[in-house]
């Protein structure tokens, strides 16, 4: 990304450079997202451009392409430990070229890594958000009960406490009903 930004700024001078890949490394969203006067957004293609012509549905309802910005959060220190709250999410929406701020409804799941090494992203916290009854959702999908006393623990926009890293990073993964992903690495 950087050298793709080296090149954009020279010549002509671009103001925005858009990456478009699958899938991106976590470090990615650590970078800086703006040289100078350059912006650079990072884009996640839809896994079913890879089908090719053929098998790609021509529907226009899909999104085939998805930028969206870092989680909206808020870190508190309760009793010398930390607790997140995840207060919503900014979607770019290609078809308009406008970016939404959405609420925690179209947030599917968030999961924070509370001791992140900078190499991989592991779940130590999980929950999940959004309206249309997610719950109901989920128990079907699993083809079993789900202890409701457990599901109100996992279904929250709020963390449980938890100490802080010994690393000095936390990251938080936040993943919209679409599938899309974003990740933010937050030194605390």
């Amino acid at each position: 990304m950087k050298e793709a930004a080296k090149e954009a700024v020279q010549g002509v001078g671009f103001d925005t450079l858009i990456v478009c890949g699958f899938a991106f490394d976590p470090h990615v969203s650590e970078e800086t997202t703006r040289y100078g006067r350059l912006a650079v957004l990072a884009a996640r293609m839809n896994p079913d451009l890879s089908m090719g012509d053929e098998l790609l549905k021509k529907t226009g309802a899909g999104n085939l392409f998805m930028v969206f910005g870092e989680p909206d959060i808020e870190l508190t220190r309760p009793d010398g430990q930390l607790q997140v709250e995840i207060k919503g999410l900014d979607i770019y929406d290609p078809t308009t070229g406008e970016i939404r701020s959405n609420s925690t409804d179209d947030i599917a799941c968030w999961f924070i890594d509370t001791n992140y090494n900078g190499e991989s992203f592991f779940v130590r916290h999980a929950y999940f958000t959004g309206a249309d009854k997610p719950y109901e959702k989920l128990q079907r999908a699993l083809r079993a009960e789900i202890d409701e006393e457990t599901w109100e623990a996992l279904y929250s926009t709020v963390s449980r406490p938890f100490a802080p890293p010994e690393t000095g990073n936390i990251a938080v993964k936040v993943i919209n009903h679409y599938g899309d992903e974003v990740m933010q690495v937050y030194e605390v």
